[in-house]
């Protein structure tokens, strides 16, 4: 917490560079523990999120090449875990992160690629009672609030207007999130609150993934699921949805 609150007043490289051991050893260190973990607990219910800390973990340094901040350090380390087989962000997953100013928890489906957009809206288009019945569960939305996300302005293209889940059909995103208090990340209590959450809002990623690992291992395999002609390294990327 005294490196991050250090770090929002020095925000430079003369400033980082001579301690990043500190960060290393105290800061991303910690982090590394607390996937190894959450990992540990993801076994016990949903072992198909189990993500090693190597790629979970979010870089310290800011992309600012299309940012009017030029900061060149995060204030805040974080960590997504998602479903075995897919590359990151390309499905529904997990996320959590800790600074100085709070302890962010969330989940869901946050940057699909334009194939991986249209099959989760096929299958809410079909299937929308049983998604708004897990989204709308009591406990979930106690423990991280609403659904949220980025939604179109109109029906995307190929789906009727005027259908049911027209509002869910809309979504470009599908997340639920939450913050907690900073001081919770000094506690043993951290953990447990973040499992909670975590075990909460499985089922909803499971849905939302149905769909995307149902074309996977269909006949075509991981071709199926880039899109002909779409590069194997593309999977993922940050592309706008339709």
């Amino acid at each position: 917490m005294r490196f991050f609150r250090s770090l929002e007043r020095n925000n430079r490289r003369e400033w980082f560079q001579p301690r990043k051991p500190i960060f290393d050893e105290k800061v991303r260190a910690s982090m590394i523990e607390l996937v190894e973990a959450v990992n540990l607990g993801l076994a016990r219910f949903a072992p198909e999120y189990v993500t090693g800390p190597e790629q979970a973990i979010y870089r310290i340094y800011r992309d600012t090449r299309f940012s009017s901040d030029k900061t060149p350090y995060k204030t805040h380390l974080a960590a997504s875990l998602w479903r075995r087989g897919f590359q990151k962000h390309s499905c529904a997953g997990f996320y959590f992160s800790v600074s100085h100013k709070e302890v962010e928890i969330a989940g869901g489906v946050y940057m699909p690629g334009p194939e991986q957009l249209l099959e989760i809206r096929r299958h809410l288009a079909e299937h929308h009672a049983q998604f708004q019945k897990l989204a709308a569960n009591r406990k979930l939305v106690a423990l991280m609030e609403p659904l949220k996300g980025d939604s179109l302005s109109r029906t995307p293209k190929g789906f009727a207007s005027g259908h049911p889940a027209d509002d869910l059909l809309r979504r470009k995103q599908w997340l639920y999130y939450t913050a907690l208090d900073p001081a919770l990340a000094t506690t043993p209590e951290l953990y447990g609150e973040l499992m909670t959450r975590l075990r909460a809002m499985q089922p909803v990623l499971d849905f939302l993934n149905q769909p995307l690992t149902r074309r996977r291992n269909g006949p075509l395999g991981e071709e199926a699921v880039l899109g002909k002609g779409v590069p194997r390294g593309d999977l993922g990327k940050n592309r706008a949805g339709p």
